[in-house]
């Protein structure tokens, strides 16, 4: 808890409006690598409590289209479409794909991550089944061209999973934001150009 209070990027967030430390994650690779443009429809799996859709949100205006997932209950927010419940449940994909109303998105976002228990194995097979099915959501629904990113863990399934965003999408890049904790194995895998 004292690192927590003593975090610099918690008091920065705190100081700026933001929900969470996490905005300065998102905010860090969209100033890298461009992700975030007026008009876009986005899509921000794992949500709560809201700091990427916050961010996210401001930079596709205007014309821009927000839905965020998840299975916390989140603050309404300005501008963005919010569907409580776990991304795992058809029924919940299919709220979400209700949502879209035939859309196609330019960006999926997830900074899913499983209730973590501590064993490395269990939580790194979670975490890897949730880019997963990400990836299978991002096959069905980005245009075209779109692009998705991606947390992850690096342990068992890894590599498969980035053959598979290599399969389909024209570049992958690893990202690990300055924001992200040094003992966090946390790692986003960033996919471009949806074949």
């Amino acid at each position: 808890m004292q690192q927590h209070v003593h975090d610099p990027y918690v008091q920065q967030a705190k100081k700026e409006g933001w929900r969470s430390r996490a905005v300065f994650k998102l905010k860090e690779i969209d100033e890298k690598d461009h992700l975030l443009k007026p008009g876009m429809t986005v899509v921000d799996l794992g949500a709560t409590p809201g700091s990427w859709s916050q961010y996210a949100v401001k930079r596709i205006q205007p014309g821009g289209r927000m839905i965020a997932l998840d299975l916390l209950e989140m603050e309404p927010m300005a501008g963005v479409d919010f569907i409580q419940g776990d991304f795992r449940e058809e029924a919940v994909l299919e709220q979400l794909k209700s949502a879209l109303a035939g859309r196609q998105l330019d960006l999926v976002l997830s900074d899913m991550a499983p209730n973590m228990t501590g064993i490395a194995a269990t939580d790194g097979a979670q975490v890897m089944l949730l880019a997963e099915l990400t990836l299978d959501f991002a096959r069905d629904h980005l245009k075209p061209g779109g692009a998705l990113l991606v947390k992850v863990f690096q342990g068992a399934g890894f590599m498969e999973l980035r053959k598979a965003l290599q399969e389909g999408f024209v570049s992958l890049t690893t990202r690990k934001p300055a924001a992200s904790r040094d003992r966090s194995a946390e790692l986003y895998l960033l996919a471009k150009q949806k074949k």
